[in-house]
């Protein structure tokens, strides 16, 4: 199936977005390694700054670890309320260009301007005016991705960052894909890059020499997804006031599980992903799903709700243990764990009171 070319994508990502909130708003903290999280042995590093980058510090990354590496990173705690606001400063932004404007989390967004509320000829110059004006208004710097597709245009914000704009032209696209590392790929995380590596896929290259047959066989219905951006090809739209339902982590073993404390182990970085991309959004939920596929390939969940959104990763924590410790003893090996958080709110509708994030 050929992709029409004639769409016109953009693709904003603020660059480090929490930290360089927190370096506009504090003088003393510019052009100093800087995280936004906590502190404490088991704190989590939710945003870093390109000053702490440079040590090898990245979000999702243990404090005790961050400061290992970078024994000078300074501290901040997360001021959720704050983000929130410049995010709507920079959706209202947005507007002013394009009805059709899809956010994935408070810091980025696709934006359709194929047809657009501007008198300006191309996305290229739409997407530097937007860039303007994001740091005319707010001090901060963006970059952009333009393209013909979502799956270019992520790419392309990227790759010049910070403050970069990178346009990928239709005629470009095949070629542009061909020549990264799969790990590279937006959606295709370090387990199943590893997979594809073992499987001889290292490439864009070499992923589009596999047969649609072959990726399905080995990685399931997403095997087409993966088919048709190794082409270049994504005709995904762009879809406004996107709500996400729920949000997950899960993996599967190259062996099966059988025993308690090995199966608690593996819970943990699930958990872990989860709650940092409720810190990086800025949502929280209420139920707790636990998924599990056995070796025979039987696929069950079990889930609790809490009266309250989740405030906290040791909450997170306690119930998924509750979930997996509910299912033994095993009649049968484990091929698969996965925890998901759905029910999900804003940190700004939860009342004051009930939040305690633990940064």
């Amino acid at each position: 199936m050929e992709q029409p070319t004639t769409r016109k994508i953009i693709h904003i990502d603020m660059d480090a977005f929490y930290a360089s909130v927190e370096q506009r708003d504090n003088p003393e903290l510019r052009g100093k390694p800087l995280a936004v999280g906590g502190s404490r042995q088991r704190g989590v590093v939710a945003a870093a700054s390109y000053e702490a980058r440079q040590f090898g510090v990245r979000s999702a990354m243990a404090s005790s670890i961050a400061l290992r590496k970078c024994p000078d990173l300074i501290f901040v705690k997360p001021r959720f309320d704050v983000y929130k606001a410049v995010s709507s400063q920079i959706r209202a932004i947005f507007a002013q260009f394009t009805n059709l404007i899809e956010p994935l989390s408070l810091d980025e967004a696709y934006l359709d301007v194929t047809d657009n509320l501007s008198s300006q000829t191309t996305a290229t110059q739409l997407a530097q005016t937007i860039k303007e004006q994001i740091k005319r208004e707010t001090g901060l710097t963006a970059s952009a991705g333009v393209s013909y597709n979502k799956f270019l245009a992520k790419l392309a914000s990227d790759y010049r960052k910070p403050d970069g704009l990178f346009v990928i032209k239709p005629h470009q696209g095949l070629a542009f894909v061909e020549v990264l590392k799969v790990g590279q790929f937006h959606g295709i995380g370090r387990v199943t890059a590893e997979k594809m590596n073992q499987l001889g896929i290292f490439t864009g290259l070499d992923l589009r020499q596999k047969t649609e047959a072959f990726l399905l066989d080995h990685f399931g219905k997403v095997g087409h997804h993966y088919y048709n951006i190794a082409r270049a090809i994504d005709n995904r739209p762009v879809t406004p006031d996107r709500e996400r339902k729920s949000v997950g982590s899960e993996n599967t073993f190259e062996q099966d599980l059988t025993e308690y404390t090995e199966l608690e182990a593996e819970l943990q970085p699930l958990i872990t992903s989860v709650w940092t991309y409720c810190k990086r959004t800025g949502v929280l939920g209420r139920t707790v799903t636990l998924k599990v596929k056995y070796a025979d390939f039987q696929q069950i969940t079990r889930s609790r709700t809490a009266f309250s959104a989740i405030a906290d990763q040791s909450t997170l924590a306690r119930i998924s243990v509750d979930l997996l410790s509910s299912l033994f003893p095993l009649q049968k090996g484990v091929r698969l764990l996965g925890v998901s958080l759905s029910s999900l709110q804003t940190v700004a509708s939860v009342p004051s009171g009930q939040l305690t994030l633990d940064l």
